[in-house]
């Protein structure tokens, strides 16, 4: 293939388009309130088949609550992946409340063990042992897209953070003030 070529091949390739949740929810309640598929796939310049599959996952689409900031899901999670996020979300919380220490090796082995164990429990719950069962690595990429997910920014605590001296801080915040208010300073 010649240069001419290559270039006139690199202009025709589709570029991937995101598209946000509103954007998604719209489409939805265009169609329920009787807008066709091409009319949509016209008004949105995309295709009938993205149309489609947006609306083949309309009930996990309109189930879906995002983070404030985020505004794009590019894949919606299982409900094994869903019930382990919410429940990490929560370990996290109390870990960080307690003071303890975490990396993001911990952070994945807790995960990987939860959505082992949910996945468990509904695969009793469905009496099911022969499905295979869906693969879930929680890898380094796997948590950046977690705490983009959950709003999260820093859940890894290591070196001073978590030699934290809660006791020494508090009275650091008494003995400030007193020394505020002998000495008539303004905050």
């Amino acid at each position: 293939m010649g240069p001419n070529q290559a270039s006139a091949n690199k202009g025709s390739e589709k570029e991937k388009r995101t598209m946000t949740m509103e954007i998604k929810h719209e489409i939805i309640e265009k169609h329920e309130s009787d807008v066709r598929v091409t009319e949509l796939a016209r008004q949105y310049e995309r295709s009938t088949s993205t149309i489609c599959t947006i609306l083949k996952q309309k009930n996990a689409i309109k189930s879906t609550k995002p983070s404030k900031r985020v505004t794009i899901l590019s894949k919606l999670c299982s409900d094994i992946q869903d019930g382990m996020d919410r429940r990490l979300l929560i370990w996290i919380k109390e870990k960080q409340l307690a003071g303890d220490s975490m990396t993001e090796t911990i952070i994945c082995e807790k995960a990987s063990r939860m959505y082992d164990d949910l996945e468990g429990k509904q695969a009793a719950e469905r009496r099911e042992t022969s499905t295979p069962a869906e693969t879930f690595k929680a890898s380094r990429g796997w948590l950046d897209k977690f705490k983009k997910r959950t709003g999260m920014h820093s859940v890894v605590r290591h070196g001073e953070a978590t030699s934290l001296d809660s006791k020494a801080a508090a009275d650091f915040i008494t003995a400030f003030a007193s020394v505020i208010a002998q000495h008539g300073y303004i905050l």
